[in-house]
């Protein structure tokens, strides 16, 4: 079947509900209204309102329900419309969602996947346009992931909510219906940790992924670049191998993101090529993202991204070197 990212997940969705009754979503207006951006849509009627649960609007209460279900037994997957507004559960995640197997030693899990929009792009208002990928990150006991196509939405979201534990599905808002992609119809998994060529050469590695991957792969193919294109679809844990074996054999880095710069998966991956792979290079590491600064009023967005001439003027300025 030919499907957008949001019809990708919502059959991701079906799937792993028929297969496995412990699956719950819950959410504000994830059922009746089919969640804000109707990836949900439908799931109520084929499922039941005790499987498809609209609640207040309880950021915290939404996650720490889901913690409690899923100590309980049930796989719970409740939906933050946008993430911004998952701040407001941050304790639970981190707290508690991300600890109990350790605070358990491992007698206990939280299998439980945390949707929720990320990224900007589409004119959206403030707490709307986040990209939080780096801060959950670098909460030991959280998995990341964030696809950049519909394929790997649902592979992705099946292998996560077959998992034992806590997972955060970042799903780019621009990115669920960009375009179309055919996937297959059955169930199947994309595994998690491991990243994606998009795009093969030799002469320079980006490493991308969400929103910026189609348009880092449209730039190298525009530019005729003989350039690894890596989509990392997993931040954390992030594909280190991967990374490290083009960097090695291309002898140049260019990371590209929307989230802001500082302190950034771009800073996390361009350290660990300096640590590991620092001889090789031919070029200092290229980092091309969003300002450190607070996501802009709508009309401001395209200073704010990174956008095409940005990426192409980053790849000329390394390759020069």
């Amino acid at each position: 079947m030919k499907v957008n990212m949001v019809g990708a997940i919502n059959n991701a969705l079906e799937l792993a509900m028929r297969e496995d009754d412990r699956i719950v979503i819950l959410g504000e207006d994830v059922g009746r209204d089919g969640g804000v951006f109707r990836v949900t849509d439908g799931l109520i009627d084929k499922f039941g309102a005790k499987r498809v649960v609209d609640t207040p609007l309880e950021e915290s209460g939404i996650i720490g329900a889901s913690i409690g279900m899923a100590l309980a037994g049930l796989r719970p997957v409740p939906e933050i419309q946008f993430a911004g507004f998952m701040l407001l559960a941050f304790s639970q995640l981190v707290n508690h969602a991300a600890r109990y197997r350790t605070r358990t030693r491992g007698t206990m899990s939280v299998p439980m996947v945390v949707r929720t929009p990320v990224s900007g792009g589409v004119r959206t208002l403030e707490h709307h346009s986040d990209s939080p990928e780096a801060l959950y990150s670098h909460i030991g006991g959280l998995i990341v992931i964030e696809p950049s196509n519909p394929y790997d939405a649902k592979g992705l979201l099946i292998k996560a909510l077959r998992m034992q534990d806590p997972v955060i599905f970042l799903e780019p808002t621009k990115l669920y219906r960009l375009f179309k992609q055919e996937i297959p119809d059955e169930n199947y998994e994309v595994p998690i940790g491991k990243a994606n060529y998009m795009r093969k050469g030799n002469d320079l590695t980006i490493i991308t992924y969400g929103t910026m991957a189609p348009l880092v792969q449209e730039v190298a193919d525009k530019k005729n670049v003989s350039a690894d294109v890596i989509d990392l679809r997993t931040i954390n844990p992030v594909d280190e191998q991967t990374i490290l074996e083009s960097v090695k054999r291309t002898g140049r880095a260019m990371i590209v993101h929307e989230a802001e710069l500082s302190f950034g998966v771009g800073a996390e991956i361009s350290a660990r090529i300096a640590e590991k792979a620092i001889f090789e290079l031919s070029a200092p590491i290229i980092r091309v993202a969003s300002p450190s600064i607070p996501y802009p009023f709508p009309g401001y967005e395209g200073f704010y991204l990174p956008n095409a001439k940005k990426i192409g003027d980053a790849i000329d300025r390394i390759l020069s070197v």
